[in-house]
């Protein structure tokens, strides 16, 4: 694996500890969809699916967000 990353100058691997649901942001993209889920009630999984989809996109386009539940991690992602 050492090897495929090292033969990719753009890619930047970050070393994170086996679970560690408090360093990976994209945990807290799920808690913020799953809270804003939370009091509505849908008839399909067809339904549910578009919601989240919807969720999802209108949190691409907030990137304070994204960048505040990046920061929430305490982690450095700048590469070194």
């Amino acid at each position: 694996m050492r090897q495929l990353i090292d033969a990719r100058l753009w890619l930047t691997v970050y070393q994170l500890p086996p679970y560690a649901p408090e360093f990976n942001p994209a945990e807290g993209v799920w808690s913020h969809l799953k809270r804003s889920l939370a009091s509505l009630t849908k008839h399909s999984l067809d339904q549910l699916t578009t919601l989240v989809k919807t969720r999802l996109k209108r949190m691409q386009y907030r990137p304070g967000l994204i960048d505040g539940l990046i920061a929430k991690t305490g982690l450095d992602f700048q590469p070194p």
